[in-house]
């Protein structure tokens, strides 16, 4: 598929693994729309080379609106709830479930309106425990491959920037920059879940 004029909507654009995503994208020719619902993360998206889109994931209309508006050829939902600490995880399970659930359904709601794009979502390559985060890695993958989308199963970051910035964590893991670099290449991979792992 040629890359020339295809738009790219990344949502989480400002997060670890988007800030890596919008240099490769442009580099590779595509267009992108870097969505952030923080307003002090417009200008670092617009320097890596991305077209800033302010929005929430969980303001619907303004999503769909902003979605319409942008057009693009594929959106990809990179988008987490994770605090800056990893000792705080637990804490954060509810909100994180919440942005795969509805947060994800929502961004599937605005493709539908804006002439279904094609989908990829990120989600994790190993099991989670029982429990929302896991009831919502699930339906993130469901709801995804109904829309013949691709589920982007990543390994745990490691390298600069992630919660492994010093030490190599278990299996499975992916180095971050080769994450983002996989990414790239799945833009129109066949519908279906892709592990991401070194």
């Amino acid at each position: 598929m040629s890359t020339s004029n295809q738009r790219v909507f990344l949502a989480g654009a400002s997060g670890v693994i988007g800030r890596r995503l919008i240099p490769r994208l442009v580099e590779a020719g595509y267009t992108v729309g870097g969505m952030t619902r923080s307003p002090g993360k417009t200008d670092l998206i617009g320097r890596l080379g991305a077209e800033p889109i302010l929005c929430d994931v969980f303001d619907r209309d303004a999503l769909i609106r902003a979605v319409r508006d942008f057009a693009p050829d594929v959106i990809i939902n990179e988008l987490t709830d994770l605090p800056d600490d990893i000792a705080d995880v637990g804490a954060h399970t509810e909100v994180n479930a919440r942005i795969r659930t509805e947060g994800n359904q929502n961004l599937i709601d605005a493709a539908r309106g804006s002439g279904s794009p094609r989908i990829l979502a990120q989600t994790v390559a190993w099991q989670l425990p029982d429990g929302p985060d896991a009831a919502a890695a699930a339906e993130l993958e469901r709801s995804v491959l109904a829309e013949e989308g691709v589920v982007l199963s990543y390994g745990q970051f490691y390298g600069p920037g992630t919660y492994h910035e010093h030490d190599v964590p278990a299996e499975p893991r992916v180095q971050i920059d080769r994450a983002a670099e996989q990414t790239v290449q799945l833009l129109d991979a066949p519908s279906g879940v892709v592990v991401i792992t070194d």
